[in-house]
């Protein structure tokens, strides 16, 4: 087996966003983690929305827009006139066969 190839299994010190910081076993110096067991919010039970990308109020946004057009919709459907009815001919049907073929007497 070679020697000295394999790289050295050390002590790091993990450091995360919220100033948590904790030993692991590591073959890297040091660890910078956005979040960890201290802030994330399944092991502290409380819900906190970590959106850098603005994502859920863009998706927010949308929704607002969304129930807005229908909501107009809806009135226009409400507010458009009924449509106006077809006035009946009582004239026979067999006198106006007569008149459109020009045999009418």
């Amino acid at each position: 087996m070679k020697k000295d190839i394999h790289p050295g299994y050390q002590q790091t010190q993990v450091t995360c966003a919220c100033g948590n910081t904790f030993m692991v076993g590591s073959t890297i110096e040091a660890i910078q983690v956005e979040i960890c067991s201290k802030c994330h919010p399944f092991y502290t039970g409380k819900q906190k929305l970590i959106d850098t990308a603005r994502r859920v109020e863009k998706y927010q946004a949308k929704q607002a827009r969304v129930k807005e057009m229908q909501a107009t919709k809806s009135a226009l459907k409400k507010a458009k006139k009924p449509a106006k009815k077809k006035v009946e001919d009582d004239t026979p049907l067999a006198e106006k066969v007569l008149k459109s073929t020009s045999l009418s007497a």
